[in-house]
């Protein structure tokens, strides 16, 4: 018989899930740098927990490709590699189309109200230089399709490499680059809308795949 959680302790699973997004989202937008050492005593200290949630953060992370570790040695913050991010931008791009091409057939006229405020919120963070919200209204813009397909192993796919290209899509969404997708979103919207799904599962993907001029950016010289 499991052992009941005492009145007023966090339970052992919300301290792992809360050290893990607070840290991936700390590497996320910057806080913690590309190439920066960690240390598990710190960020326990920084998060107010013990260092057992931590050090299970950082190894779900290092699966994300967003830490590296070696045993006995350091572990640190992953700096920005353009082919693991490429290689996270094909499968990230080929889950929401699947996640699309799912969802479409069931959406209801509240799910596509919801897409469209969602698709509001981001042009108004971008045009106020807001990343942060950009990136959150992004996330819920592409979070109704995802909802809607109600298909656990793309959620699953999804958390372990959109992390990544967010760090990317700063940047993106920081230049007039990140307009491109505001339009890129109505169009998404229109043909969910208009119940074309496999134009508009290619649309979900090719939003994802307009990554590519970030990548030649982040290239380091010949």
């Amino acid at each position: 018989m499991p052992i009941p959680e005492r009145q007023g302790v966090i339970p052992r699973a919300l301290l792992r899930e809360n050290a893990y997004v607070s840290i991936r989202d700390a590497i996320v937008d910057g806080t913690l740098a590309p190439g920066e050492r960690l240390n598990d005593a710190d960020l326990a200290q920084w998060l107010g927990v013990s260092r057992t949630p931590v050090r299970e953060a950082l190894a779900r992370l290092e699966e994300a490709s967003l830490v590296q570790t070696k045993p006995g040695r350091y572990t640190m913050v992953t700096p920005l590699d353009v082919q693991a991010a490429r290689a996270a931008q094909s499968v990230t791009a080929a889950m929401h189309e699947l996640a699309v091409r799912q969802a479409v057939p069931n959406l209801s006229a509240d799910e596509i109200e919801a897409m469209r405020a969602a698709n509001r919120r981001f042009a108004a963070a971008l045009q106020a230089g807001d990343v942060d919200a950009a990136i959150a209204s992004d996330d819920e813009f592409h979070g109704v399709a995802v909802t809607a397909a109600a298909n656990s192993a793309i959620r699953s796919v999804l958390e372990q490499f959109t992390p990544m290209l967010r760090r990317l899509e700063r940047l993106r969404f920081s230049s007039v680059h990140g307009r491109d997708s505001v339009a890129q979103h109505q169009r998404i919207i229109d043909l969910c809308e208009a119940h074309e799904v496999e134009r508009a599962a290619v649309a979900a993907r090719d939003n994802w795949l307009s990554l590519d001029p970030l990548f030649e950016c982040e290239a380091p010289p010949e």
